[in-house]
């Protein structure tokens, strides 16, 4: 299952976390703002830890293979 989702009904297509209406832009601004992903799932409890987790790992995998 995936943890992110993307369809026209829910936000017109922008990428949130599965099960929310939470975009997934919004934990890259918050942590370029300086927050914490604690403060995030504070801000954010529909979103669970391990989607925060899983989005994070995939962000660095995909920054090492663009550099490759």
């Amino acid at each position: 299952m995936s943890v992110v989702e993307s369809t026209k009904e829910v936000l017109n297509g922008t990428l949130v976390f599965t099960g929310t209406r939470v975009p997934v832009r919004n934990l890259f601004d918050c942590l370029v703002a300086g927050d914490t992903v604690k403060i995030f799932l504070e801000d954010y409890p529909t979103v669970s830890f391990e989607q925060v987790r899983h989005v994070l790992q995939n962000a660095e995998v995909a920054i090492e293979n663009a550099a490759a």
